[in-house]
């Protein structure tokens, strides 16, 4: 017996001694001839024990078996080593490569990770990740271990059909993986079909998840399938639940005479709405009169969407979940039903609307002396074009041209006095194409930001300025209640720092030695910048140095703005975030009533901000894919462009007047080997000193254009023009 027990006693300690090496390495795996080798066991006996013992711990969960007889540390077993290992949880940026970047809950630095060590996580998943020892000089490495929560199970792409399965390529960019689909899960869908695919499982041995076809959504190339793609892509619903259709088919349009004396009554008072000549959803409208004592009233009404969406109803829940409105190329994707967003909210002239309004009695200089906050009823007099609008401050005429002077005078001013209080004037160019019936670009413009847009803007900020300030702003003891407010944080000293660098090797000077230095050495930048090569990528840069503006219930201001306190409350018909402002106003103003919970609110605000950002890359998607399909007819045609960024694979180049960016590679640039000159941001031909440098004009052809992928690649056509030729 006693024999017995000291062969059981020297099992036990030899199991832990193996079990102590995937302790040490918990994420590799090992065979019985590996651990006999770091055991120092060259025997055949020995090393039957060593493969005896692994086939006892797999048996007892121990250990998984990664491929036939190869075994890694099993997770049950992974929370016994994790107090003596760092682990963090992050959120996945995976690269179509394989590899995959984490960051951090925690914000600390980005944690690389090797391809081979990204288990079954995908783009954007919440994982747990185990840190491996620092290395000097390297970055942060490390291996995801656990897939917390799954950002996303369906994918959009090609579906291709083989002899004995389908499977699906994904459109994604950060999707490394195909989908295999088995015959039963086909769906009726054919072979090169457009389709959404979810995954339904993954096995830990299969190195593809395995899927099923939900959606057939037609041929590649199609106008309406590309757009529904990239909807479907980033899990945007495609259409309304029938409850919440049927629930704002219900809504009456006609407005009671009870309610309209609950208001107070401007349908006699003259109003207007300024918006795209191709709007629909009229969210907000300028009122103006002058008063007897030679003061001006400007009335901002915003449509009172609160009135029609009552909370936790099935219209209200699907505005929530969708958060906002998306504007694509061709289409708008609205959050609310079009019988609400077009019609019922809609601030339609010669119609009564039910508004929520900020009032405001101004001076000649604009100078505000008086304000009420409440709702009201309205009948706009004119719906205006942005267009109409600029044509008269250039000096045509139109209808009501004194009251539209009158209210760019004022705006202005309101404008001057921002701009002395330190707000940044960011500068953005949007894209805009012509499109033929089929939603094919035959041209395209930049939409520039003219006097007539800033009229608007201005007086929307200052709206939403003196609504957060009537919440927020408290005195004495007073307890500030819960708000949604709009917040900007400072930006990130090192990202700061970084652009400083770069703007300086592009020959600017920036002055961070204060916020006021600082504001004015961004204002002068981008006025600097105008009209250059550079432009694009600096303002760019610029933005991206600054925190992201988003929704929450602890203000902190608005640094872009220079807006101690600042919220959104004049579009509630495309933003969630404005209906529960006035939601929150009435609650407050209205009603009298307490605080809500900042906990509850604090959600729905994260929320928003996530479909915010959401809309936003559906939105560079909607303009990358119709960029694409503009020049797919145009290969071999030449363009004028200029170097808007460098790069190790190549230069970028921005055509000028489409603003489509393509790549050119560097073997494919004629005359010489270019190397990157990183620091520079230029590329230098080895053999003849040619330089490109960012912001350079350059003639490129288009050679290829990946419609799918939305790619585009050029070729440079007079390598002769480059900085230092040398004959």
């Amino acid at each position: 017996m006693a024999k017995k027990k000291a062969s059981t006693g020297k099992k036990s300690t030899f199991t832990s001694t193996i079990l102590s090496i995937f302790g040490e390495n918990p994420f590799k795996p090992y065979n019985y001839k590996q651990i006999s080798k770091l055991l120092g066991i060259k025997d055949k006996a020995g090393k039957d024990l060593v493969n005896k013992i692994l086939i006892e711990l797999f048996e007892d969960g121990k250990l998984s078996e990664e491929r036939p007889f190869r075994y890694i540390l099993s997770k049950a077993m992974l929370s016994q080593f994790a107090e003596k290992k760092q682990f963090v949880m992050g959120r996945v940026d995976m690269k179509q490569t394989g590899k995959a970047y984490v960051t951090p809950d925690d914000g600390g630095e980005d944690i690389y990770i090797a391809a081979n060590n990204t288990a079954q996580a995908l783009h954007d998943d919440q994982v747990k990740v185990y840190l491996f020892p620092k290395r000097k000089n390297r970055k942060t490495e490390g291996q995801i271990v656990e897939v917390i929560k799954r950002n996303k199970t369906d994918y959009v792409g090609v579906f291709t059909i083989t002899k004995d399965f389908g499977f699906l390529v994904p459109d994604s960019n950060n999707m490394p993986v195909d989908i295999f689909v088995p015959k039963a899960a086909f769906n009726k869908a054919k072979n090169g079909d457009k389709v959404i695919v979810r995954i339904t499982d993954w096995p830990e041995q299969s190195r593809n998840p395995f899927g099923e076809v939900i959606k057939v959504l037609g041929k590649p190339g199609d106008n309406n399938v590309e757009m529904q793609s990239i909807l479907a892509e980033h899990s945007f619903p495609l259409e309304f639940p029938k409850a919440v259709e049927k629930e704002a088919a219900a809504i009456p349009e006609k407005i009671s005479a009870e309610e309209i004396a609950k208001r107070r009554d401007y349908r006699k008072i003259f109003t207007i709405t300024i918006d795209p000549v191709d709007a629909k959803d009229f969210d907000d409208a300028l009122s103006l009169r002058k008063l007897d004592n030679g003061h001006w009233e400007v009335g901002v009404h915003i449509a009172d969407v609160s009135h029609y969406v009552r909370p936790g109803t099935p219209l209200d829940q699907e505005a929530n979940e969708r958060g906002t409105s998306v504007y694509l190329v061709d289409r708008v994707i609205p959050m609310l039903p079009e019988k609400l967003s077009n019609k019922v909210c809609s601030l339609r002239p010669n119609e009564e609307k039910l508004c929520y309004a900020a009032i405001f009695e101004l001076s000649d200089e604009a100078e505000i002396l008086n304000e009420w906050i409440g709702k009201t009823v309205i009948e706009s007099d004119r719906r205006y074009a942005y267009e109409e609008v600029q044509a008269m401050i250039e000096g045509g005429e139109g209808d009501y041209k004194a009251e539209i002077m009158v209210l760019q005078g004022l705006a202005t001013k309101l404008r001057e006095q921002r701009m002395k209080n330190g707000s940044i004037n960011f500068h953005t160019e949007e894209v805009k194409f012509i499109l033929d019936d089929n939603g094919k670009p035959i041209d395209t413009y930049v939409k520039v930001q003219q006097e007539s847009h800033k009229l608007i803007e201005d007086f929307m900020l200052l709206a939403n300025r003196r609504v957060a300030e009537k919440i927020g702003k408290v005195s004495g003891k007073q307890q500030a209640k819960t708000f949604v407010y709009r917040v900007h944080d400072e930006p990130n000293p090192e990202k700061l720092n970084t652009f400083v660098q770069m703007v300086s090797r592009l020959g600017y000077s920036m002055n961070i030695s204060s916020r006021q230095k600082l504001v004015k050495s961004y204002n002068t930048l981008f006025t600097a910048v105008e009209g250059k090569g550079e432009k694009n990528l600096i303002e760019t840069v610029a933005i991206r140095t600054m925190a992201k503006a988003e929704y929450s219930t602890e203000n902190i201001g608005h640094y872009g703005l220079a807006f101690p306190y600042y919220t959104h409350f004049t579009s509630p018909i495309r933003r969630y975030p404005d209906l529960m402002v006035h939601r929150l106003l009435e609650r407050y103003l209205i009603e009298g009533k307490g605080s809500v919970s900042a906990e509850d609110y604090e959600a729905t605000c994260k929320h928003a901000s996530d479909m915010e950002r959401r809309a936003a890359e559906m939105e560079r998607d909607s303009v990358k894919y119709k960029q694409a399909e503009y020049l797919q007819d145009k290969i071999g045609k030449i363009f004028d462009g200029h170097i808007s960024g460098v790069s190790k694979w190549g230069i970028f180049v921005e055509l000028k007047k489409s603003k489509c960016e393509g790549l050119v590679r560097y073997n494919e640039m004629p005359g010489d080997y270019y190397y990157l000159d990183e620091e520079n941001y230029r590329v230098i031909g080895q053999n003849f000193g040619k330089t490109f440098r960012l912001g350079d004009e350059v003639k490129i052809k288009v050679k290829k254009v990946d419609l799918l992928q939305k790619k585009l690649d050029f070729v440079i056509v007079d390598t002769d023009q480059a900085r230092g030729f040398k004959q």
